[in-house]
């Protein structure tokens, strides 16, 4: 845009010093060339192509010497460019135009130069600051989204390890109580049966130890429950299959996992174990060179699909327990199994949401 407004003012002012500095018939064909060649410049990208258009503009102004008006237009598009050293050139058609003009065109000429380059200069120096403009926005917001990923990432790391400093402590705690409470009143419940046992001649004495034996059989229940909710609780999911993945070193296995929901806690017993099991028998029975475990989330069912590039011989029927196991549990929950070994050996299982939140 500022290139246009550059030229619409170029040619106006050298089209008012053309029609102000002769004093004799107007000809139109140095006009019609400086509009014509100018266009042909600005639309062309080509150097070559616009080495050729100033020339024969150049050339045009030896048979009218009165185009040399409109050279200030042209150069123009030469100026602070690779091949400007063409501007020279018009010193050629110019010494033998300006000893014929007046001193008022000479002065205008002169002028008109000086515009052209003071135009061509401002609107590089514009463009370049624009563009350094749109570079600077581009990398900002870059850095911003990089900013926010890394935020992101930081509270996703923060909330990771809080869930799992959580998970620690429960399950210090399980140990704690199980270790010292539990094994504390596991002693005094068999002090209790012994002292029992010794008094069976004093009804009274009976009676009130046997009232404090239930009494700590509740307690070491209510005790047992809460060390057994804790312990599960502490139980991540995807921690233990990624433990379980980091510890297979028989070949190379991919872990893909994407649950934002967690499974009930048997649930997810159930499919550590199955993991469990799938790796073992790929130890025992496969030559594989590399297995993937993937479990996913669907709106209704859970996906586990587990597989290897094996070609051992393998017959279902002599898998000895262990596909045995795996398929009692997806039945227990629900499930469904499938088996596929061909071009390796993969096991495809399904288990509905509903019945195992």
């Amino acid at each position: 845009m500022n290139l246009i407004i550059d030229k619409l003012i170029l040619l106006v002012s050298c089209l008012a010093v053309y029609l102000t500095g002769r004093n004799y018939t107007y000809e139109v064909a140095p006009i019609l060339l400086a509009v014509i060649f100018t266009s042909l410049l600005s639309y062309t990208e080509q150097w070559r192509t616009r080495i050729v258009m100033a020339t024969l503009f150049l050339l045009s102004a030896f048979l009218l010497p009165w185009s040399c008006i409109f050279l200030p237009l042209i150069s123009y598009e030469l100026l602070f460019s690779k091949k400007q050293w063409l501007c020279l050139l018009a010193i050629i058609p110019l010494s033998l135009f300006l000893p014929q003009a007046s001193i008022a065109v000479q002065v205008a000429l002169c002028v008109l130069f000086l515009l052209s380059g003071i135009l061509k200069h401002r609107t590089i120096a514009l463009e370049q600051l624009q563009k350094r403009y749109f570079e600077l926005r581009d990398t900002t917001k870059e850095m911003a989204l990089k900013l926010k990923q890394q935020n992101q990432d930081l509270l996703d790391k923060q909330d990771n390890e809080i869930t799992m400093a959580t998970l620690g402590e429960r399950n210090r705690i399980a140990r704690e109580i199980h270790d010292n409470v539990g094994h504390l009143l596991s002693r005094a419940l068999l002090q209790t049966g012994a002292i029992l046992t010794i008094s069976r001649e004093d009804n009274q004495m009976r009676d009130s130890l046997s009232s404090l034996k239930d009494t700590l059989s509740e307690a070491m229940s209510s005790i047992r429950a809460s060390v057994h909710d804790l312990h599960d609780d502490s139980i991540e999911l995807h921690n233990q299959l990624k433990e379980l993945v980091r510890k297979f070193t028989f070949c190379p296995l991919v872990f893909d996992y994407s649950i934002q929901h967690k499974p009930g806690r048997k649930l997810t017993y159930a499919l550590i174990s199955i993991v469990k099991e799938a790796l073992s028998n790929i130890v025992r029975h496969s030559n594989a060179t590399h297995a993937s475990i993937t479990i996913r989330e669907h709106p209704a069912f859970y996906q586990l699909i587990i597989k290897d590039n094996g070609y051992g011989q393998r017959n279902l029927s002599d898998q000895g327990i262990g596909l045995k196991n795996i398929s009692d549990r997806v039945e227990a929950f629900g499930g469904l199994l499938n088996i596929e070994a061909t071009n390796g050996f993969k096991l495809f299982i399904s288990i509905p949401k509903e019945e195992n939140k």
